[in-house]
């Protein structure tokens, strides 16, 4: 392009009145010195001479100012030799092959990560569905692109991929999974009290709906229309109960949730380990807690109860959700230890601490 521009500029300056341009006498036998040691020159070295790119420029720019009929005497080549360099600088001109590249434009590295994000977290997924998903985020790729960013990854583009993993069919399972199991408090008098908990395997919430000394089978089924009244809309997202084969439960307990499209699920006989959730969060409990504090009757094992299931839902971290609470979305803004106060809530006495930075 510049090499174009600079031969253009030449053009024009050469072009000035011819007045400005003629010489005197001597001026003129030099030129015809010139052209005749030119024409010796062109004798004896034939098809020798090469011409760098400066040869050609200023010949073609100085054809221009002499007469076509006299190329052949004046210039050392052809005079069709000279108008195809001409044609070669003027082309130059119009050539943009060197500001553009050839094919589609590179796929910035966000789109590429986005891709291979979809694909790991959406294994059925294949390349035409991953890009249907692309555009409705707004970022319209063809779905060849999404085939070719796959492939180069090592990933089939092909929807039928390998299954997920234990990890992701057990986690896809525990959304829809609420375990139900009773546990024994001793009170400090010797007196043996009942509870009933709830716990939900996606979210983690746990749910103690009452305590008392005579579990019947109508006090159950009580607690199982509490919890469905406290869940609301949230039990349409349930699809199992799984309890054991206490015979507290009864029909009429199983009739509750059944009448919100919930399957019940009964554990084998002693086998705890089927109902592992529960047994977990109920070990949980006598370790924080009932380990530690001595029960006085069931007014203040509901009130322990209550206060220990308040800080499991909205404060206790759990690894199954990245150390989020079961009540929480999204981890706390991280704040400088320096200029924020820590600040400690006593639970129970201090028998559980909560920390908070404060405000």
């Amino acid at each position: 392009m510049i090499v174009s521009l600079l031969y253009k500029v030449t053009r024009k300056l050469l072009s000035l009145p011819s007045a400005l341009l003629r010489g005197d006498a001597a001026k003129d036998a030099e030129l015809l010195v010139l052209r005749h040691e030119n024409a010796v020159l062109r004798r004896q070295l034939a098809n020798q001479v090469r011409y760098e790119p400066a040869d050609r420029f200023w010949f073609a720019a100085l054809s221009g100012l002499i007469p076509r009929r006299h190329w052949r005497d004046i210039f050392p080549v052809t005079p069709g030799t000279l108008l195809g360099w001409h044609r070669r600088f003027i082309t130059a001109k119009w050539d943009y092959s060197a500001r553009r590249r050839t094919g589609r434009p590179p796929t910035a590295a966000a789109i590429k990560n986005l891709v291979l994000r979809l694909a790991s977290e959406n294994r059925r997924w294949g390349h035409r569905r991953i890009q249907g998903e692309l555009a409705r985020l707004g970022h319209r790729i063809a779905a060849s692109t999404v085939w070719e960013i796959l492939h180069a990854a090592g990933i089939d583009p092909a929807p039928r991929r390998s299954g997920p993993t234990w990890r992701e069919f057990l986690t896809a399972q525990a959304e829809g999974i609420i375990a139900a199991d009773f546990f024994h408090i001793d009170t400090v008098f010797g007196r043996r009290l009942y509870a009933l908990a709830f716990f939900e395997h996606g979210t983690r919430r746990l749910h103690i709906t009452g305590v008392t000394a005579h579990p019947t089978r109508e006090w159950t089924v009580q607690q199982a229309r509490n919890l469905a009244a406290d869940l609301g809309v949230r039990m349409e997202s349930l699809r199992f109960l799984l309890r054991d084969r206490d015979g507290k439960y009864g029909d009429a307990f199983d009739a509750v949730f059944e009448a919100e499209k919930l399957d019940v699920i009964k554990s084998a006989p002693r086998a705890p380990r089927m109902n592992a959730h529960c047994e977990r969060v109920i070990g949980s409990i006598w370790r924080e807690v009932l380990d530690h504090v001595l029960i006085l009757g069931e007014a203040h094992a509901r009130q322990v109860l209550a206060a220990y299931q308040s800080h499991h839902n909205e404060h206790r971290p759990h690894q199954a959700r990245n150390q989020l609470p079961p009540d929480a979305e999204k981890q706390p803004a991280a704040m400088d230890i320096d200029t924020h106060r820590l600040l400690r809530t006593r639970i129970l006495g201090g028998l559980i601490n909560e920390y908070r930075y404060a405000a």
